[in-house]
């Protein structure tokens, strides 16, 4: 299957503001700046249209690199990035989302994210009322959130303004979440996955083996199109030219009912991340 070539067309996902965003994108973590340019390009040009960053990762200027060197059009691609938690505060955050605008060289962004709620400063709603700012001047298309538990986005939402359209969390088979999807959902905020892969420590379980070699595909595939079977939006990572295209070639094939279930059955509270009732930077 990895070899046939990719013609697939990614599925959108519909925003709670209308706006439309592939479900499955490319992601950018622990990449040097100077080899996401080089990741980002080959993502482009398998057909990935959603590049994911952040400014804590330090390769917003390769990501834009990319993009520019791409000869895509703007309209075509979806760009997300996010506020780092040294920027919490309306006016830091402000400056923290034009620093972000012009390393990547762009006029706006798709999505902006606040990156954690960093709850011992408590100055993240004073970002969202920034970010909300920054989507009713139409320098951003979405604004949302990652890290965020029901307990940060209750307080987001009773603020009486926008919701996030957003909450990236970290999803995979080992750590599902299942509380704060539920609680996205419930709430018309769609869940996005990273490390959807748990950084490959899911790949080895014989269950998943199991499913792939039953489709011919990669154990990987199988976890992505698990997600993707469930609805989340997902931002796999690579660096690999083979692994990236593999990445995306997951549209032409079903996991069963039962597959889904197996694969449901490897929760175990298995967080690779920090949790975000802890974490402040």
């Amino acid at each position: 299957m990895t070899s046939t070539p990719i013609t697939t067309t990614i599925p959108a996902i519909t925003l709670n503001n209308g706006v439309r965003m592939p479900q499955l994108g490319f992601g950018v973590f622990q990449v040097s700046d100077a080899d996401t340019t080089a990741a980002v390009s080959l993502a482009l040009a398998a057909g990935y249209r959603s590049i994911d960053t952040a400014a804590i990762y330090g390769n917003e200027a390769g990501t834009g690199r990319a993009i520019a060197e791409s000869g895509i059009s703007r309209e075509e691609l979806f760009i997300t990035s996010k506020l780092w938690v040294a920027d919490l505060g309306y006016d830091a955050a402000l400056g923290a989302f034009e620093a972000s605008l012009d390393k990547m060289g762009l006029d706006y962004l798709d999505l902006y994210l606040i990156h954690w709620p960093a709850p011992a400063t408590d100055r993240y709603l004073e970002a969202w009322r920034a970010l909300e700012q920054l989507l009713a001047d139409g320098k951003v298309r979405a604004i949302g959130v990652s890290n965020f538990l029901p307990e940060h986005l209750r307080k987001v939402i009773n603020l009486g303004g926008t919701v996030p359209a957003v909450n990236q969390i970290e999803l995979h088979p080992a750590l599902q979440q299942r509380d704060v999807a539920a609680f996205n959902t419930a709430h018309g905020i769609m869940t996005e996955a990273w490390s959807p892969l748990a950084q490959g420590a899911v790949l080895a379980a014989p269950a998943v083996a199991a499913i792939a070699a039953a489709h011919g595909i990669s154990p990987a595939q199988a976890i992505l199109r698990w997600h993707l079977q469930q609805g989340r939006i997902i931002i796999p990572k690579s660096v690999t030219p083979q692994r990236i295209r593999e990445n995306l070639d997951v549209f032409g094939f079903d996991l069963t009912a039962d597959e889904l279930a197996v694969i449901d059955g490897l929760e175990r509270d298995g967080r690779t991340g920090p949790h975000p009732a802890e974490f402040n930077g």
